[in-house]
């Protein structure tokens, strides 16, 4: 796809949601897998189905909901993605990106991305809050990098560091708030595979010892291209389960299990994002 194809299709996007709403968003959050009820915290929402989105990707999967929730939040005025399109649902990355995109060119420059994940570092338990620290983008590594192709000198460079993605003053509004409300929030590095299977025991043990805390199916390519446009970021990973290298036999691990975990951390959640928007 063309520079000027996305641009028209972001362009085409961005219409269709301000003749949708009136408010304006400078923060936008991304919710993963069981996490949606938190949209329901935003007061006077104005409510848009992706189906109303020219172009923008539709969620097939259990617990995305498939909307934007714009209103106000501890004060700001923020832009929920309540549901989000997956690489192994048969997108490519400028579809799954497209979104960010979309934000970006509506003024949005923060953004708080969020993501069911299993725990690899042995002392994370499901129930668990993990501070993303850096990430390890296998797919960006083989090729699959949502930059790859022409670039738009006018939103960011073709070559771009990636040293400090995460924004510091973020994390540090995020371990203050996680203080404030007596609850432990993990910190670490997170694994973005492709899916939809989850990983061998072999495959846990690799990303194990190569440093990943936590893996997952999402996140990544908005964060890269939300790097790209400059935004500030910051990544949440809700350990909804124990990703063990080596599990007892007859262990099963399925989507059910992370939706259900992902219900209890909505309280947890909803406070840290509350406290972080309240210092913004």
């Amino acid at each position: 796809m063309t520079t000027t194809e996305t641009a028209n299709q972001v362009k085409t996007a961005v219409q269709a949601i301000r003749q949708q709403t009136q408010y304006q968003p400078t923060v936008g959050l991304v919710l993963g897998s069981g996490l949606s009820e938190l949209a329901n915290s935003i007061q006077n929402p104005d409510i848009i189905h992706y189906e109303s989105i020219p172009g923008w990707p539709q969620s097939t999967v259990v617990g995305h909901s498939g909307r934007l929730v714009i209103g106000t939040l501890e004060g700001k005025t923020v832009l929920v993605q309540q549901g989000r399109a997956h690489y192994y649902e048969g997108y490519n990355m400028e579809q799954i990106t497209l979104p960010v995109r979309v934000m970006n060119a509506m003024g949005i420059k923060t953004l708080v991305v969020t993501n069911a994940a299993g725990g690899i570092n042995a002392s994370f338990n499901p129930g668990d809050l993990m501070l993303i620290t850096d990430h390890i983008n296998f797919l960006g590594m083989a090729g699959l990098n949502p930059l790859r192709g022409p670039n738009d000198d006018s939103i960011g460079p073709r070559f771009m560091d990636m040293i400090g993605t995460y924004d510091l003053g973020l994390r540090k509004l995020a371990k203050e708030t996680a203080v404030a409300n007596n609850f432990t929030l993990q910190e670490g590095t997170y694994a973005y595979v492709a899916g939809p299977s989850f990983e061998t025991p072999a495959e846990l043990r690799f990303l194990r010892a190569v440093g990943a805390d936590a893996v997952g199916m999402s996140t990544v390519p908005t964060v890269v291209t939300a790097r790209h446009a400059d935004m500030q970021i910051m990544g949440i990973s809700s350990i909804t389960n124990k990703a063990v290298p080596d599990p007892e036999p007859g262990t099963v691990l399925d989507h059910e299990e992370v939706l259900e975990t992902g219900k209890l951390i909505i309280p947890k959640l909803t406070a840290l994002l509350r406290g972080v928007l309240q210092q913004l």
